[in-house]
């Protein structure tokens, strides 16, 4: 056993360690340490903290997702005004600002003053205030005098240290650092598509994602999203000596925050104005969504000179980037369906240029975008196109109506196979559910090959493309049919490859029938879904008789599960996959002895928070294929509850309830047959 002390320098190395590496990673982007080293100190200073409550401290690693959530947000009235910026629209504009302010400054025309370039991220304008090195608070700009308390969300942004500075150096009693939150154009893309897949609302654009993410009540949430940050400047300051907005920036990088790798100092306004319009022919290729460029009066002491004008100081002004806005004609909605089944409209436009690029088609998301946005075919619209995210429809423009515009209504059935459409009542996403849609044929053929579904070594995303590319497979019941002078017609297959996946599709045949009803795609139905299904029903054929109602009286179902499983089972072509699954030998039944042996038999687990080394879905499979239940509610029957990075509230009810509390080792000890009995 540890001692206290032994225990306390370990947590001393384990936190200076993940804060260097997560540095590193967040900060720099250049990592020295594998994700399972990094994850296996985080999971013992938990460990360690677990056992040692004392040894939590506030700034620890393992304290990035803040608390329950919040009722409302506290105001915080800034120390320093958070200012806003005039804005230039062309060069001259800049020109005359600058002779304005030398004028103001009574500046020799010889005389040359330094300037701070720096692109303008289009995000949310944080305050940060450090106390002897600690974050202790963060806030929104809101009006520029008063602002929001967010700190509870602002931790879980791994880009900002809690601790301040990140390798011993000299700690000031009190810094204010500002900057913006945002979303890199490719963590919003991302984001945006998973949310349109899953049924939920998409953002307008990476500002609002941002604002968004940043102001939701449950730090939780703002901790999912891939929030990142970039200071640049500072506001109130104690203990610290600097002179200028470059050392201001060098400062807040050597105190390990990041600041653009994009900012520059220049001598004289020429050089700045160069640099400004290199930057506005290659505005795509700023990683972050940017209106602009920040031109700054470099000395302090000059800002103090010039003052405040308004709400904007007179010592900067922002430069903006051309719009990426344009209006045009809506031509038609047309629909495409997605690789998971969903159908999702787009705008057919009148050729319009936005940033250099001829836009033609732009995204429409779902069918209660256009509803909400009363978007009607015939309108003029405007059209948004950010750095590489797919343009889309903003809105209409109702006053250039001309009484010709038509509303539009998603169809009844699938455009590439006919099949009728899907739309459960609390999603925004309209499905095809048919499994042998030819528009999801490679998508559908790689989760049924996954390793949590039928688990076929050798059949990923390339190889399920090129099947279905070939006309070799039409759907995931084709796989069975393969013949070895059918793979090698394939590029990059010979005979040993062949084999070897051949070998693994008869595998498959072996696998439990709980796992062939996962690997089929059902919306909704996960590992626990498959398993209560299957326990409860025995076997495909009564499964699929069964009633909304009778499946909604399952352990765990809900309304919504149950009218998945059903839909998908009235297709005609998902009843004809079945039969055609069944010919090529495939498990449809349960032996009802099957779950009835193992080392968790009879057992029921609930699993809450992030594991370091299983994924969710293999913890799930391994704790079915030991004989073990996986409930997403704690009760008085569950036996164990698997507690992860990030635990919410389930670890709480455990611990209320007496129910026994394992960790990811003990988990894989119970699995063994090892782990302690209860």
């Amino acid at each position: 056993m540890t001692s206290p002390e032994e225990a306390a320098a370990e947590a001393k190395h384990l936190r200076a360690f993940l804060n260097y590496h997560s540095y590193r990673y967040h900060v720099l982007d250049q990592p020295e340490v594998s994700d399972a080293e990094y994850d296996r100190a985080m999971a013992r200073l938990r460990e360690i903290e677990e056992v040692y409550p004392d040894l939590r401290t506030a700034d620890s690693p393992t304290q990035r997702v803040g608390g329950p959530p919040s009722t409302q947000f506290r105001s915080v009235r800034h120390d320093l005004p958070m200012l806003s910026l005039d804005d230039a629209f062309q060069v001259e504009s800049v020109r005359e600002w600058y002779e304005r302010v030398r004028r103001l400054l009574e500046l020799e025309s010889a005389a040359r003053m330094a300037l701070v370039v720096e692109p303008k991220v289009d995000g949310l304008a944080l305050s940060l205030r450090y106390e002897s090195g600690l974050l202790v608070q963060a806030a929104t700009r809101g009006d520029g005098t008063t602002g929001e308390d967010v700190t509870a969300n602002v931790q879980t942004i791994r880009a900002i240290p809690l601790r301040i500075p990140l390798e011993g150096g000299e700690t000031p009693p009190l810094l204010e650092v500002r900057g913006e939150a945002y979303l890199s154009l490719r963590a919003f893309e991302r984001l945006n598509r998973a949310r349109a897949e899953q049924g939920e609302p998409v953002f307008a654009n990476p500002r609002n994602a941002a604002a968004g993410s940043i102001r939701q009540l449950d730090p939780r949430v703002t901790a999912q999203r891939p929030l990142a940050f970039l200071g640049y400047g500072v506001g109130r300051r104690e203990g610290v000596s600097i002179v200028s907005q470059w050392e201001a920036l060098r400062l807040v990088e050597s105190l390990g925050l990041p600041v653009s790798s994009d900012a520059r100092r220049f001598e004289g306004l020429e050089e700045a104005l160069d640099y400004c319009l290199d930057w506005m022919s290659r505005r795509a290729e700023l990683p972050f969504e940017a209106d602009g460029l920040v031109i700054k009066v470099d000395d302090f002491e000059l800002q103090d000179r010039l003052g405040v004008v308004g709400r904007a100081p007179r010592w900067a002004i922002a430069l903006k980037f051309p719009p990426r806005e344009e209006t045009t004609r809506l031509l038609s909605i047309e629909v495409n369906v997605g690789r998971t089944g969903v159908v999702t409209p787009y705008a057919v436009l009148e050729p319009v240029e936005i940033g250099g690029v001829v836009v033609r088609q732009a995204s429409l998301h779902n069918a209660d975008y256009v509803r909400e946005r009363d978007i009607r075919i015939g309108d003029t619209v405007v059209v948004a196109r950010a750095g590489d995210v797919i343009p889309q429809v903003v809105g209409p423009v109702p006053s250039l109506r001309t009484g010709s515009e038509t509303l539009f209504a998603m169809p009844a059935h699938c455009p590439a196979c006919g099949s009728v459409l899907s739309r459960l009542e609390d999603e925004a996403g309209t499905y095809c559910t048919n499994a042998a849609c030819p528009a999801q044929r490679a998508r559908h053929l790689e989760y049924f090959a996954s390793r949590g579904a039928m688990d076929i070594e050798g059949l990923g995303e390339k190889v399920a493309q090129q099947l279905t590319s070939a006309g070799l497979v039409d759907d995931v019941a084709d796989l069975y049919r393969l013949q070895e002078e059918d793979l090698l017609q394939l590029d990059g297959f010979a005979e040993k490859r062949a084999q070897a996946l051949l070998a693994g599709i008869e595998r498959s045949k072996e696998r439990p029938f709980a796992r062939v009803l996962l690997s089929l795609g059902i919306r909704r139905v996960g590992f626990v879904v498959a398993q209560a299904l299957a326990e409860e029903f025995g076997d495909i054929d009564s499964l699929a008789a069964a009633t909304v109602e009778r499946i909604e009286g399952v352990h765990g179902m809900g309304p919504f599960t149950a009218a998945a499983v059903t839909q998908w089972f009235a297709q005609p072509q998902n009843r004809d996959l079945v039969e055609r699954l069944r010919q090529a030998g495939l498990q449809l039944a349960q032996p009802k002895s099957e779950t009835s042996t193992g080392p968790l038999a009879g057992r029921t687990l609930v699993i809450t928070g992030r594991l370091e080394g299983l994924t969710r879905s293999d913890a799930k499979r391994l704790i079915f294929e030991a004989g073990g239940k996986v409930s997403e509610s704690v009760t008085k029957s569950t036996d164990y509850v698997v507690v992860g990075e990030d635990p919410g509230s389930k670890l709480q009810k455990a611990k209320s309830l007496g129910i026994a509390v394992v960790g990811e080792s003990e988990l894989l000890a119970l699995l063994s047959g090892s782990g302690p009995d209860r």
